[in-house]
């Protein structure tokens, strides 16, 4: 769904695109009610995103993305389509940046795992570098921030039940479940024998731990790159990647995009996540956005600082769960083995956070 800055989506050349199961395709959505002809318009792969699978396809005559997750097993809950359908087949209704998903199947006979299709939004994005039409702009950085705080407050203030998501996910007992649930992904990645520094993160947040604030619709990875903007005008088109939505408290959300919220300033080991260009001069640092957040949204943080923590403890043991593919040899890319020196600086830096050294 993504695009080069300004100009048309970047496809997979033929012969080097994933191929799927076109004709039984075509047969569960003529089924389905739905007309899909991909040989007179042949689907294409979109080239961003290293996770799910996402194809460009005409249905009914406008342009469709098809969405799935990788090919082979899956571990269970991941890459959940069947989540990201009932979120995106009602919160457009309320929340115009979510694109409608019309379509689910969870038939795996048909592309050998489940999938949907949703809405096409052209447009593009920012990762960890900004593009140079915009590097040489002094204003981009607070443009861009008031653009994902505003986006953020506006998912928060979404009546759940509007939508008809009031049982949707589990928000009683969401903190606690984060924290068991991440100290056993520690436990996991490090082969059960975690380092000190990380234990003792860990042993943090079981201490300090607040209670859940009152349950709203969660994107659970809300960043830059997963918000399509227009190029010219750099408004917001769509947010993506809802697999792992669900309803709980808010500054979760919050916590979890300003673990990515690089400053200049930061220890090496949190310079390596690249996933926003917040070191660029011009962005508002943490505590900026935070009160940006807190005035624009009225909810009170003043125990913010164990949201914190927990989303850094959680972005650690995401690169740490990265590296150990590469440890294990189950992927040789090199780009998971170079965050090896650096897991126990981002678990230092979660530390720093809980002692009051850092923001």
């Amino acid at each position: 769904m993504t695009t080069q800055w300004g100009g048309g989506p970047r496809f997979l050349e033929r012969g080097v695109e994933t191929v799927q199961a076109w004709d039984r395709l075509t047969a569960h959505l003529t089924d389905a009610g739905f007309n899909f002809d991909p040989v007179s318009d042949p689907p294409s792969q979109f080239a961003a995103g290293f996770g799910n699978l996402n194809y460009l396809v005409k249905v009914d005559g406008r342009d469709m993305v098809l969405r799935r997750p990788p090919m082979g097993d899956i571990p269970p809950g991941a890459n959940d389509m069947k989540r990201e359908h009932r979120i995106l087949s009602v919160l457009w209704q309320a929340y115009p940046l979510a694109p409608r998903s019309f379509h689910y199947c969870g038939n795996h006979d048909v592309l050998g795992n489940h999938f949907l299709l949703m809405d096409y939004r052209p447009g593009a994005t920012i990762g960890g570098q900004l593009p140079a039409e915009l590097s040489g702009n002094p204003a981009i950085g607070e443009s861009l921030t008031d653009m994902v705080v505003d986006a953020l407050v506006a998912l928060h203030d979404v009546e759940p039940a509007a939508v008809g998501l009031a049982e949707f996910g589990r928000p009683e007992g969401f903190l606690g479940r984060a924290v068991a649930g991440w100290r056993k992904r520690l436990m996991i990645g490090a082969d059960d024998a975690p380092s000190d520094i990380a234990v003792e993160v860990a042993d943090w947040l079981e201490v300090n731990q607040v209670p859940d604030g009152a349950p709203v619709l969660l994107h659970n990875d809300f960043k830059l790159d997963n918000i399509l903007l227009e190029p010219t005008t750099l408004e917001p088109v769509a947010v993506i990647d809802w697999d792992m939505g669900s309803r709980g408290d808010p500054l979760f959300d919050l916590g979890t995009l300003l673990s990515y919220w690089v400053e200049p300033d930061d220890p090496p080991a949190m310079q390596i996540i690249e996933q926003m260009p917040t070191v660029k001069p011009g962005f508002p640092c943490r505590r900026d956005v935070i009160e940006m957040y807190a005035q624009r949204s009225g909810r009170d943080v003043s125990d913010f600082r164990f949201y914190r923590v927990l989303t850094q403890f959680k972005l650690a043991v995401v690169f740490l769960q990265i590296y150990a593919q590469y440890r294990r040899g189950t992927t040789t890319d090199e780009r998971f083995g170079r965050f090896g020196p650096h897991i126990d600086g981002l678990f230092e830096f979660a530390r720093d956070i809980a002692l009051g050294r850092v923001d």
